[in-house]
């Protein structure tokens, strides 16, 4: 592989990670970006993509509400705008990474521990994380809205006009039969 940038068993000005791959020859992550970008500056210029993040969410209203909340509903309340706050962007992500995967039909037929394959998993896992957290929140609302009825105790007294509740039995025992009394 050609190493644009380092003569051969020079280290000067190699990272601490740089060193032992070059004696792998393998490049390091950094190495294969900073090559990336050099090899589309061109094609950037022609394509200019947006050079800074989109403005980021204010976390600050949220931290605020959560550390004033006191209820279950309350806490769901800013779970749930948090979530309408990102899934438009999450999910436009997610479309960004699967077209990605899909770039040149590399997908197709494609191993599943390929690049395309792996860009499919993390598109739908940015999806899943949303979904889990909704997940969660309505299992809080269901265990203090509508929870599990409790098991009836055992020697409980069943509901009025329905028999009582027989009695527990091993399985391993007989039925009771009673005892035959020989009389003379």
């Amino acid at each position: 592989m050609d190493r644009p940038d380092f003569e051969p068993y020079d280290n000067v000005g190699r990272t601490a990670g740089q060193i032992p791959a070059s004696y792998t020859g393998t490049a390091t992550r950094d190495d294969l970006r900073r090559w990336s970008r050099r090899d589309s500056k061109e094609f950037l210029a022609q394509h200019p993509l947006p050079g800074t993040p989109p403005p980021a969410l204010d976390p600050g209203p949220y931290i605020a509400a959560l550390a004033a909340a006191r209820t279950p509903a309350e806490v769901s309340a800013v779970t749930q705008h948090l979530l309408d706050a990102v899934f438009p962007t999450v999910r436009e992500v997610s479309h960004l990474l699967v077209d990605i995967a899909r770039w040149g039909g590399r997908h197709r037929s494609a191993a599943p521990d390929s690049p395309p394959k792996m860009l499919m998993t993390a598109a739908s896992r940015c999806l899943d994380a949303l979904a889990l957290a909704d997940q969660a929140d309505i299992q809080v609302l269901r265990d203090e809205y509508d929870p599990v009825p409790k098991p009836p105790q055992p020697g409980t007294e069943s509901a009025p006009g329905l028999p009582p509740t027989p009695p527990a039995s091993s399985p391993a025992s007989a039925p009771h039969r009673p005892a035959t009394r020989n009389t003379p």
